[in-house]
């Protein structure tokens, strides 16, 4: 809880909290003791649907004071209502229909209003569909990128593909089960056929599936089933570019110092631009001066 103290030290105001709550995405038992302690003792749940959420609170045997829904049509309507509640001192629960609030579902108005009140925000952790779908993927961990849900069309969804064929790292990527065919059949364009990818759909639930492959293969797999379920498709980082010869390097900084460059400048640009190190970058500048003051030597001794 917050407390607003006045100039004379005493306490004027106590506002309430804000806690989001992450439920599970099919197996109840991912629900843990503290969300459960959390969900039943809040004045208020915030919920996409109160009929799913509340089925949620009858099979894990909670009763809730009171559900309100809150999702993508009325987020903004619903704020004035919420911080009310939470100016009076009340604890407001935060849950989307299925793991952690905020990732691809509603709710991030709704906290970045809370916190422009002044109310204390938290959050107990557990199910996040797309970090199962990436542990489990096989592909290096240490940096990725989560994408959520991609544009459905036009000039944004061309954007995005186009970043996540470049992207070095991992990319998380959610998707429908009407759509995972297109998706996949883009991506094979964007990124190649033979880019590696996992799809994982039902996580945690009984029929809970991986597939690992080639996007073509991945592509050939999903036209041949019936995908059910949304599925969580992690694309393997794009290779790093073959490392350029010593003709390309002395090439490029020719290129960048006849343009006009300083040579500490040209040595910068060479190493953003080819990712070579410092040295090679510095001895190709130096190379290249000699090679220059060389060539003007020889004019003037022909002359």
């Amino acid at each position: 809880m917050t407390t607003e103290r006045g100039d004379d030290g005493r306490n004027t105001h106590h506002l309430g909290e804000l806690v989001l709550v992450a439920t599970p995405i099919g197996n109840l038992s991912d629900l843990s003791p503290r969300a459960a302690q959390v969900l039943s003792s809040a004045d208020c749940v915030c919920c996409e649907d109160t009929r799913h959420t509340g089925r949620l609170f009858e099979l894990c045997s909670l009763r809730a004071r009171r559900l309100l829904s809150v999702h993508g049509h009325n987020e903004a309507s619903r704020i004035e209502e919420v911080l009310g509640m939470l100016e009076k001192g009340g604890t407001v629960a935060l849950v989307s229909d299925a793991g952690t609030p905020c990732i691809s579902d509603p709710g991030e108005r709704l906290v970045v209003a809370a916190l422009s009140a002044g109310v204390t925000v938290s959050a107990v952790p557990g199910p996040f569909a797309g970090l199962i779908g990436l542990v489990a993927s096989g592909f290096p961990t240490e940096r990725w990128r989560f994408e959520g849900f991609l544009p459905r069309k036009g000039t944004q969804r061309k954007a995005r593909l186009t970043e996540v064929a470049t992207a070095r790292h991992p990319t998380i990527i959610y998707e429908a089960p009407a759509r995972l065919s297109q998706t996949l059949e883009e991506l094979c364009a964007f990124c190649g056929p033979e880019r590696r990818v996992s799809i994982g759909r039902e996580l945690t639930k009984i029929h809970e599936e991986f597939f690992r492959g080639s996007l073509k293969e991945a592509d050939a797999w999903a036209r041949d089933g019936e995908p059910r379920g949304e599925h969580v498709i992690v694309v393997e980082g794009a290779p790093a570019p073959p490392e350029p010869d010593d003709d390309a390097i002395a090439e490029a900084m020719h290129a960048l110092l006849a343009a006009g460059l300083a040579r500490r400048d040209a040595v910068t640009a060479c190493e953003a631009l080819l990712g070579v190190p410092h040295r090679v970058a510095y001895a190709a500048a130096l190379a290249n001066e000699r090679v220059v003051r060389d060539t003007s030597i020889g004019d003037r001794s022909d002359a």
